[in-house]
């Protein structure tokens, strides 16, 4: 095993910083779905990272990452409400599936488990990019694993996470095709989708804590955030 391989430890750790990001941020994600969507977003992302922590937390000191996300998809498809908490929960299990038993995430399971959860998350959702759903973080997150070729996992997380904030930024300037925000028009106009902006997260989270949105959302951030 390398030094920088994403074993289940790592994985484990990336779980728990994703967490950390959600509790440290659920007012701005619950201000903007207030804004964009039905205000509980904030909430049901927070109940997400809530029921997977005793699952993470029960899991053998030796489980490997497809254990690790196998939990977390199991808090998101089966303990939270609303439309995001299973779609969610369709990317961690494909991650899981992708990263299978071995003892190490490797980019290409990376990049496997990103393109099966977002054609699942796109055949549930009927979203497509361009909707402004997060679907518009996931797929150029996707694309950004599976360019990163051999690159080792944390460089190749960096960069989807890169691309999942300009994705999210993109979403502010387009018309809502789905969910709430499509009924509220000009309203939702210049408001980044949250469903998008906690796809980011959850990549940008592989790097460090996400303490405030404001200068992800503002592009002025790069995209391994400090966990200062």
């Amino acid at each position: 095993m390398t030094s920088d391989a994403l074993d289940g430890t790592r994985t484990r750790e990336w779980a728990g910083r994703f967490a950390e990001s959600v509790h440290a941020t659920e007012a701005e994600l619950t201000e903007l779905d207030q804004q964009a969507g039905d205000g509980d977003f904030g909430a049901n992302l927070t109940a997400g990272v809530r029921a997977a922590g005793p699952l993470l937390d029960r899991l053998a000191a030796s489980a490997g990452p497809g254990e690790h996300l196998g939990a977390l998809a199991t808090a998101f498809l089966d303990e939270v409400g609303g439309t995001s908490g299973p779609l969610f929960g369709l990317l961690f299990q494909a991650l899981g599936r992708a990263a299978g038993s071995g003892p190490e995430l490797t980019t290409g399971a990376l990049a496997e488990g990103a393109a099966e959860g977002l054609a699942a998350i796109r055949r549930v959702g009927d979203a497509a990019p361009g909707d402004k759903t997060l679907v518009d973080a996931l797929a150029p997150a996707a694309d950004a694993l599976r360019a990163a070729g051999d690159a080792p996992p944390a460089d190749a997380l960096a960069a989807a996470a890169d691309e999942a904030w300009r994705g999210v930024r993109e979403t502010a300037s387009q018309a809502a095709r789905m969910g709430r925000a499509s009924y509220l028009g000009e309203r939702a106009t210049g408001v980044p989708d949250p469903g998008a902006v906690g796809m980011a997260l959850f990549f940008a989270s592989a790097a460090g804590t996400v303490r405030t949105l404001a200068p992800h959302l503002a592009g002025d951030q790069p995209a391994r955030p400090s966990d200062g």
